[in-house]
């Protein structure tokens, strides 16, 4: 986290899409929130690489399908300029290859465009602690995909070509160990975040408090041995927890 998250600042914020009005759009609803400044407004992956050099944003909403270089070829480029910037992929593109090939070139989060106001402010906050955030809609896409890659034969049992890699890999597998480390309340919040659910969202469903969500959460991925929430998505579904 760099230093405008730490000393109170509103979070900056970069947006990338070549649709004027949908810029325009997002920009007035961001800034509903005092949290977040909106510093930079760009239509095409060139231009958001020279804004990005010169106002390093905390964090820049970049939609996928730009005129010349997509958002997701920009990523590494985007990412070397700005290294401690956060990128979430703000698209229409509900394809798994679009949702991996984000997520492996160093993308924070993969979020629809029908995201509400509210959750999208919030998926900005969280991915600046560390947080990976997948719209619910993909988060079964991406655990198809991920069990697509770790099941697929291999090469030598009479596979055509070798298969991608898994995005975000499970480390070492625990089995049933792990999951019987859990407390009954963690085991609830573990389905609600393989259901895709934010924080404020479990808060709401369990009714608690989304402070006591975190500390779970935080708890959840060290007992399970992970290091993001969409590990424990995986996790949670391939062992039906």
């Amino acid at each position: 986290m760099n230093a405008t998250t730490t000393s109170n600042l509103p979070v900056r914020v970069m947006v990338v899409d070549d649709h004027t009005l949908f810029r325009r759009g997002l920009i007035a609803l961001l800034s509903r929130d005092r949290r977040i400044s909106v510093v930079a407004d760009v239509a095409d992956a060139g231009e958001a690489l020279r804004h990005a050099r010169t106002v390093q944003p905390d964090v820049m909403l970049l939609d996928n399908h730009l005129p010349g270089v997509h958002g997701i070829d920009a990523l590494p480029q985007l990412l070397e300029a700005c290294p401690t910037m956060k990128v979430v992929m703000l698209t229409v593109s509900e394809d798994a290859n679009d949702l991996a090939n984000a997520l492996a070139r160093g993308a924070a989060g993969y979020l629809l465009k029908t995201i509400e106001g509210e959750a999208l402010a919030e998926a900005v906050m969280r991915v600046l602690t560390g947080e990976s955030v997948v719209s619910p809609e993909m988060t079964s896409k991406l655990i198809a995909a991920y069990r697509n890659a770790v099941t697929q034969p291999s090469a030598e049992e009479g596979a055509a070509a070798p298969q991608p890699e898994p995005v975000e890999p499970e480390p070492e597998v625990q089995g049933d160990a792990a999951l019987s480390r859990l407390s009954p309340r963690e085991h609830d919040i573990l389905r609600e975040i393989a259901r895709g659910a934010s924080n404020k969202e479990i808060a709401r469903t369990l009714s608690i408090a989304e402070t006591t969500v975190k500390i779970h959460v935080q708890h959840i991925l060290r007992k399970l041995n992970l290091t993001s929430r969409v590990q424990a998505a995986v996790y949670a579904t391939t062992r039906g927890a």
